[in-house]
């Protein structure tokens, strides 16, 4: 999860200097925050991360200093509590389970968090394994009935081919949600960081640079180009690939002209049926603002369903 950059960050910022790691090992009902979500204190009180969006953050605190003092690894878990629920509980309704480790070779390996940046970099996922009777995390499969299993997938790419309005509304939003954002466009004046500040810019044709970022569960790829020479070799390269979402813009008569061309072009019909078109779900859309908030919902969908 891209939340889970910070932690990282703040793991290598804090190398070397007393630490516990807290997780979200299970939840049930309207839990604040998934499975895996982690929570790194420092000794000195500081941390980073959330496991419930502030409800048992106090008490994790508290855990977490008694673990860095010598403490087993504990599991805490949290519902909905009477009188008590504003002190700690989740008034929202949800039940989740926390696991609180201290970050050393006995508990969560610090060289763990080296590995996971290091996976994320290289557009990998890496799965680490906890033991839940002793508190043991590690990186290969542990011979263990009781263990949580978390995979730390890649971050969630968005590659926007056409550098045309609604790309700079889309490009912005993905921004905001954390998704590392690519625009391409062989066509240099559209394609200028005046027009798309703060993404990556790529003049490759569509194919080429489609291809070299080699699109997996964790990407996703929405042609807006118009230009069926941009678009048409856009969608071929996704298609071929395990990219989460393929979207295309268009009306559903230009949709039909184009599943002709590109069943020309070879590919078979469960790879056409792939592409979302028209682009976005349906919520009326009006203006490229409104279009691009309709295709970025649809790609979270996506990647939800992939995860």
């Amino acid at each position: 999860m891209a939340e889970n950059d910070s932690v990282i960050a703040a793991a290598k910022a804090w190398k070397g200097e007393p630490m516990a790691i807290a997780t979200v090992v299970s939840t049930w009902g309207s839990a604040p925050r998934p499975k895996g979500s982690h929570m790194l204190v420092h000794a000195d009180g500081r941390f980073e991360g959330s496991v419930s969006g502030g409800c048992v953050e106090s008490d994790i605190l508290a855990t977490a200093a008694d673990v860095i003092a010598g403490a087993p690894f504990s599991v805490r878990s949290y519902g909905v509590a009477d009188a008590a629920a504003w002190e700690v509980g989740l008034p929202c309704g949800g039940e989740i389970a926390v696991m609180v480790q201290p970050v050393s070779a006995e508990g969560f390996d610090p060289e763990l968090f080296d590995r996971i940046a290091a996976a994320r970099d290289a557009g990998d996922a890496l799965t680490v394994s906890t033991d839940l009777a002793s508190g043991h995390s590690d990186a290969r499969p542990l011979e263990t009935g009781q263990a949580f299993v978390n995979r730390y997938d890649p971050p969630r790419r968005l590659l926007i081919v056409g550098a045309v309005q609604i790309a700079q509304s889309l490009a912005q939003l993905a921004t905001t949600l954390g998704i590392e954002t690519v625009v391409i466009d062989p066509r240099a004046r559209f394609l200028t960081e005046e027009r798309f500040p703060s993404v990556t810019l790529d003049d490759r044709w569509p194919d080429e640079a489609i291809a070299a970022y080699r699109p997996g569960p964790s990407t996703a790829v929405v042609t807006l180009s118009h230009d069926i020479k941009i678009d048409d070799p856009a969608l071929i390269a996704a298609l071929g690939s395990d990219a989460a979402y393929v979207g295309a813009l268009g009306s559903r008569k230009s949709h039909a002209a184009r599943r002709e061309r590109l069943a020309t072009a070879g590919l078979s019909p469960e790879q056409i049926e792939r592409i979302d078109a028209p682009v976005g779900i349906d919520i009326g859309a009006i203006g490229p603002s409104e279009i691009a908030l309709s295709v970025a919902a649809a790609m979270i969908g996506a990647f939800h369903d992939r995860g």
